[in-house]
């Protein structure tokens, strides 16, 4: 695994525990969607640096998804990916931080955001880390 593939799921990782920690917090459920939508670029962007895909700077979780779908395809809620992928793209001041179209997230959206973000993370980290044990070219 190279070094910033390693550091990509470390910061996504931090994401996920951030995530843990306030995600009963009714008054914090905006901050639980904006993690969970960097816990997601972070994840992808593993992927894109490990396997050489693309040298651009995006945020657009659809295009990233697209960019390692080459490599690595799962099936995952789009409709959640899409949700979140307008979070980034929509908030451009503090007080829009984690905001979707319809405003701050229920803690039940949360969680779902959550599930969504741990689940895409834990099977990136752990594609990776197999590609790793059986050797690149396998």
């Amino acid at each position: 695994m190279k070094f910033i593939t390693s550091e990509w799921l470390k910061s996504a990782d931090d994401d996920i525990n951030t995530i843990k920690a306030i995600i009963d917090d009714e008054s914090l459920t905006h901050i639980v969607a904006f993690h969970s939508q960097q816990c997601i670029e972070k994840s992808f962007k593993a992927m894109v640096d490990e396997f050489e895909l693309a040298s651009q700077k995006i945020h657009n979780l659809i295009t990233l998804n697209e960019t390692i779908s080459s490599i690595y395809q799962f099936d995952f809620d789009e409709d959640k990916l899409g949700l979140l992928n307008k979070l980034y793209l929509d908030s451009r001041y503090p007080g829009d931080l984690g905001l979707l179209p319809n405003g701050k997230p229920s803690i039940e959206v949360g969680k779902e955001f959550q599930k969504l973000a741990k689940e895409i993370y834990e099977r990136i980290n752990t594609f990776i880390k197999n590609r790793d044990k059986q050797g690149p070219n396998s």
